[in-house]
């Protein structure tokens, strides 16, 4: 009798040690499971983030500012896109603190552009300036971020008209220690402005005083009044990044930028009025044939006798 009861109180108690188990399982499984689901909903989320990419490089000009550059553009779908409208914001790092400077707007190709005068920045003990261009991210895109290190320099040039040949004298000085330091040994290369892209017209190498001269051909096309721009430029120097000055001189010739109304020929768009009026004098005289067989088929079909009924 006393092994009977044994054993119905063990099953018993194996009974409710698993009711208390599958209660628990039912409790923990559903937290284990929405967590699961969250993590995963989250690394999908974090999947369909685009990644976009930023370049970004400066320009050190001649009238003591420098352009800050850049462009977003991502990978979507296979094909790379330009990100416009999307806010571009500029830094410059020193030590573990970061400076702002400005920020600017991608245009319809993705690139901005954001101009900051020199004394803004301020270099380290090396004379370095660590600088960086930010995007913040959104709901659609990753964060991004890409810095450059250059060294303060400013290029000048000079015209000097000569009897039969123009040519510019250009310096090239390093700024870093907040002295004019010659550079010298350092190719640069003399363009002149157009529409689209500068046009490289010299190029010319600094001596030790960090200057050079170069000759300007007499055959440029020039505005109406004869102007040119010149340009001298140092292209991702491994120091100094991209440094350029400019100047406007009337050594061009003259192009005038009206447009005139061609007159009539055989290679304009108003041909001759003879060849006008021979034209459609061949038209009308082709189509009107055409009109009088029409015509006569008609009147042949009316003037047809009718077969008499029964």
């Amino acid at each position: 009798m006393k092994r009977v009861l044994i054993i119905t109180d063990l099953k018993k108690a194996i009974t409710k040690a698993l009711v208390l188990a599958s209660l628990l399982l039912l409790f923990f499984i559903p937290g284990q499971l929405y967590a699961q689901s969250d993590s995963a909903a989250a690394e999908e989320e974090e999947s369909l983030l685009i990644s976009p990419s930023l370049s970004f490089f400066t320009i050190q000009k001649g009238n003591n500012t420098i352009d800050f550059k850049a462009a977003l553009n991502a990978k979507i779908n296979g094909a790379n896109k330009k990100l416009p409208h999307l806010r571009v914001t500029f830094v410059q790092v020193m030590g573990e603190e970061e400076k702002t400077l400005g920020f600017a707007i991608t245009d319809i190709s993705g690139k901005a552009t954001f101009n900051c005068k020199a004394e803004l920045v301020t270099p380290d003990k090396e004379g370095n300036l660590n600088l960086k261009a930010i995007f913040a991210g959104n709901k659609a895109m990753d964060a991004t971020e890409e810095e450059v290190t250059i060294k303060r320099a400013r290029l000048e040039i000079s015209p000097v008209k000569g009897d039969s040949l123009n040519s510019v004298e250009v310096k090239l000085v390093d700024l870093a220690t907040g002295a004019e330091t010659p550079v010298p040994e350092t190719a640069l290369g003399i363009f002149v402005q157009r529409y689209f892209n500068p046009l490289k017209i010299a190029e010319a190498t600094t001596d030790e005083a960090g200057e050079a001269t170069a000759e300007i051909p007499g055959d440029l096309l020039g505005d109406e009044n004869g102007n040119i721009v010149l340009l001298v430029k140092l292209d991702e120097h491994e120091l100094y990044g991209n440094v350029e000055a400019r100047i406007a001189q009337k050594w061009g010739i003259p192009v005038s930028q009206k447009i005139n109304k061609l007159p009539r020929s055989l290679w304009s768009h108003s041909p001759p009025i003879w060849m006008l009026i021979t034209f459609i004098i061949l038209i009308t005289v082709v189509w009107g044939h055409y009109f009088v067989i029409i015509f006569e088929l008609f009147r042949l079909r009316k003037e047809e006798p009718h077969q008499p009924a029964n």
